[in-house]
């Protein structure tokens, strides 16, 4: 007889206790990876994980799953090479496969001005120690034989930085690795449970449309979480919530310097495996990659105006479609099965935000990724958690604080990240 349900829960269901150590709003990646930090390095274990929805229901499901750590600033290098650096050990550790493809990861390049901002791109890695180069079109053409190196195109392929170590992940699998290992250290995961409310010590009038984003509202201390299944006590809260982040936020009082803006994905039907490297244009704001079941999943950049929407368009489609045509001709004739957005939290400087609050303590921010948090999910899980355990900011994550838009030291990432993946 086959067995059609597993013995063990990946993991459990619990009552809401009165108070937690830590209360983490937020059951995607990243909220997830921070709890999991938390037990594992520090031992802190009395720990609530809240999700308004299912686990995973916002970007951590949505996204296109693609790590790279070939990025442009000195402060970005070095932080998703770390990341990428957690994720090639994180099946291991946490015992669960990932199914981590590092395929390499191919940025095309169109224009003049495109291959010259790959190569300060590429020189920018090297000196940092991230395995990345310039490549031109011999060298393209023999590692996807698939792609359209010829003049026809509009705008012919001239160059790509390669990074052999970049490559896909399953996210979902991500989620479930990390969820099922705190569940194991006695961590609450709490779905269907939305905060409502965040409560602090201090000035009773503090509102955050009163506070210009960046400017941390006065002194005060955070003292719980108010939920659909009733308040909670704790001393540390930590709002993990991507596209969600100003709405949670301004239940502290805290304003951020952020907009909501959609990005939109599309997967194909399946097709025999003819591509095994992701594709990114610079130029078209298009990526390409193929899963191992033969799907096609295929990007865009951000829609252009603020919304909370979840759902397809029909222009991006076109958009995602018409650009994968000018990469990939010959699929003129695959059929798109489903289309979907994640709602991404865009800071001025396409650069996080993360860390502690000043002038809020237990007060804890890990957002502002905009469309390329996935990736980082376990070294800002990590090293979130150490800031909260120690009260000290390790020195990979100061350059992200908030109050960088008070100070004037933004950490300017759009030229890496722009193109979405």
């Amino acid at each position: 007889m086959i067995q059609l349900f597993r013995k063990e829960r990946m993991w459990r269901t619990h009552d809401l206790q009165r108070s937690y150590d830590v209360v983490i709003i937020g059951a995607g990646v990243h909220g997830l990876a921070t709890a999991y930090y938390l037990g594992k390095d520090h031992g802190i274990t009395n720990v609530a994980v809240l999700e308004k929805s299912y686990l995973g229901a916002g970007n951590s499901g949505r996204n296109t799953a693609i790590i790279r750590a070939n990025y442009r600033t000195p402060e970005g290098v070095p932080f998703f090479a770390r990341s990428l650096a957690l994720y090639e050990s994180l099946s291991r550790e946490l015992e669960w496969n990932l199914l981590f493809n590092q395929c390499g990861h191919l940025t095309l390049a169109h224009t003049d001005s495109s291959v010259d901002g790959l190569r300060v791109r590429a020189e920018t890695n090297q000196i940092m120690g991230v395995d990345s180069r310039v490549i031109y079109r011999d060298e393209i053409a023999k590692l996807v034989p698939a792609l359209d190196m010829s003049d026809r195109p509009r705008l012919p392929v001239l160059a790509a930085l390669y990074h052999p170590p970049g490559g896909i992940i399953r996210h979902d699998a991500v989620v479930w690795g990390y969820a099922r290992a705190c569940d194991r250290m006695g961590i609450e995961i709490h779905p269907f449970t939305e905060a409502t409310d965040i409560h602090a010590t201090g000035p009773a009038s503090r509102n955050a449309a009163d506070t210009p984003p960046g400017i941390e509202p006065p002194e005060g201390k955070i003292t719980g979480v108010e939920t659909a299944k009733g308040g909670i006590a704790a001393k540390t809260v930590v709002n993990c919530t991507a596209g969600w982040a100003t709405v949670v936020s301004r239940m502290a009082g805290v304003s951020l310097p952020i907009v909501t803006q959609p990005l939109q994905a599309c997967v194909t039907e399946p097709l025999k495996p003819f591509l095994d490297k992701v594709i990114v244009s610079a130029n078209l704001h298009v990526y390409v990659s193929q899963t191992d079941r033969g799907d096609l999943v295929m990007g865009a950049e951000v829609d252009p105006l603020q919304s909370y929407s979840m759902l397809g368009t029909l222009p991006t489609l076109e958009q995602m479609a018409t650009y994968t045509l000018e990469l990939f001709p010959q699929l003129h004739n695959v059929s798109v099965l489903r289309q979907w957005a994640g709602i991404c939290d865009m800071t001025p400087d396409f650069s996080p935000i993360i860390g502690g609050v000043e002038g809020l303590e237990g007060y804890y921010l890990d957002v502002g990724w905009g469309t390329y948090g996935f990736k980082a999910g376990p070294v800002a899980g990590k090293y979130l958690a150490e800031c909260i355990a120690t009260g000290k900011t390790p020195e990979l994550i100061e350059p992200f604080a908030l109050s960088r838009f008070r100070n004037e030291t933004l950490v300017g990432e759009k030229a890496a990240a722009a193109v979405s993946h």
